[in-house]
């Protein structure tokens, strides 16, 4: 079972998704290891968004309860976040739920700027780091793939993606009331990551052509001939040269304080969670500081509202992977028909061999026909599933057959017997 706790802009104030984008990604390791009922957890957090997706193994109400304290104790503690403030600001999305809201995040219809560029690769990137930690489960790695899949969907098929939406955009069409002629702006990036890179090319785009950089890590002369930039090495001296200054780092602490910004006329546009600036820095005499709260509270989103399309798209996705996922859930009882429909033929092709009474063609004429009997159960089994009927299957199964063993979890190869394995390979289920 499926349970996504969710804080957003829209539900969270920024002081709190940003004490989460800190601590909450790494925590995910801790739930999964302490709680035997935790099958798998990813934790996605970025800007104005928190997301953790937890797969609670045991199906019940009661388990997934359990989940969501476990959850919110866990990421509270490693955030530096009280329990009570995280029950009050966080929504708890449960069952088929859980799968369109992950499809609607990653396709950028949840987000401050709708449609933006940048979200469907930071879902990608939390599937990634939940890999690399050992965090991710079999039901987690198959939702966040189609999610992928279906951000890819919305972005070709529809235009709610329109060309280069984000934040970095959106924090320069506010900023351009400030800035009248970008040709003429000296601007310094504080970053050399792949958002660096999108601010870059929105800067460009918008006709700014004197561009500098500084990295704390030592990257500014790399990134600088990557991207035909300035590179600094000292960051007060580059702050003193620039009119416009953009972070976008992914440091925990503030890279940009009182102490390296000399008082002169300048926009500080702070694109980084946690903050790249110090809230101290806009008391200096002729600074102005704009970051992501203020960018979320002047979104557009009337202009930018998705299209019905689009949702549409997200929603028919949504309905697919449930089908597909029922239809799985009655792989073990077909497995246990067939299987069972094979030791009886077995059993009989031995008993006709004992007396002499068989024949390689025969055999094969048998086995061709089991297949071919099999093949409307086969059929069956998933039309039932898409209809949310599947449990009369199983109980078909078992008034017919006697077969009670059908509601495994899953069925892999390598469940099976190898003599089974051999058996089943090349028989037809339609």
């Amino acid at each position: 079972m499926l349970i996504c706790l969710t804080a957003s802009h829209r539900n969270a104030s920024f002081d709190l998704l940003e004490k989460l984008s800190i601590g909450a990604p790494s925590a995910a390791s801790t739930l999964v290891d302490a709680n035997d009922f935790v099958g798998g957890a990813v934790v996605l957090a970025t800007c104005n968004r928190f997301e953790a997706y937890v797969d609670v193994e045991e199906p019940l109400t009661a388990a997934a309860s359990v989940a969501v304290e476990a959850t919110i104790s866990t990421m509270s503690e490693a955030s530096g976040i009280e329990a009570d403030e995280m029950r009050d600001n966080v929504r708890v999305i449960t069952g088929d739920e859980v799968v369109e809201h992950l499809f609607a995040v990653s396709s950028g219809l949840e987000s401050v700027v709708i449609g933006e560029d940048e979200i469907s690769g930071q879902v990608r990137r939390a599937l990634e780091a939940a890999r690399t930690r050992g965090t991710t489960s079999r039901d987690l790695e198959r939702l966040f793939q189609k999610a992928s899949q279906t951000s890819r969907g919305v972005k070709n098929r529809t235009n709610v993606g329109g060309a280069g939406r984000s934040l970095v955009r959106l924090a320069l069409e506010l900023a351009s009331s400030r800035v009248t002629d970008w040709s003429q702006a000296r601007v310094l990036i504080v970053g050399t990551g792949q958002y660096a890179a999108t601010t870059v090319a929105a800067l460009r785009d918008r006709g700014a052509g004197d561009l500098a950089v500084f990295s704390a890590s030592g990257r500014a002369s790399w990134f600088g001939l990557k991207h035909d930039l300035r590179p600094f090495d000292d960051l007060a001296e580059a702050i003193s040269w620039s009119d416009v200054l953009i972070t976008c780092t992914s440091t925990t602490e503030p890279v940009v304080v009182p102490e390296v910004v000399d008082a002169s006329r300048r926009l500080v546009i702070d694109l980084g969670l946690p903050r790249n600036v110090d809230p101290l820095v806009a008391r200096v005499p002729g600074v102005e500081l704009l970051d992501l709260e203020t960018i979320s509270l002047h979104a557009p989103m009337a202009e930018l509202t998705a299209a019905d399309d689009a949702r549409a798209l997200v929603s028919s996705a949504a309905a697919e992977f449930h089908a597909v996922a029922a239809e799985q859930s009655l792989t073990p009882a077909v497995v246990a028909l067939r299987r069972h429909v094979f030791d009886v033929l077995d059993a009989e092709i031995e008993r006709a061999r004992s007396r002499g009474d068989s024949s390689e063609r025969t055999e094969s004429a048998l086995r061709h026909l089991a297949g071919v009997l099999l093949h409307t159960p086969s059929v069956r089994a998933r039309e039932l599933a898409r209809e949310g009927r599947g449990e009369e299957f199983r109980d078909g199964l078992e008034s017919l057959f006697g077969l009670t063993d059908t509601r495994a979890a899953a069925v892999e190869p390598a469940v099976l017997r190898p003599a089974d394995d051999e058996r089943l390979r090349h028989r037809d289920v339609g």
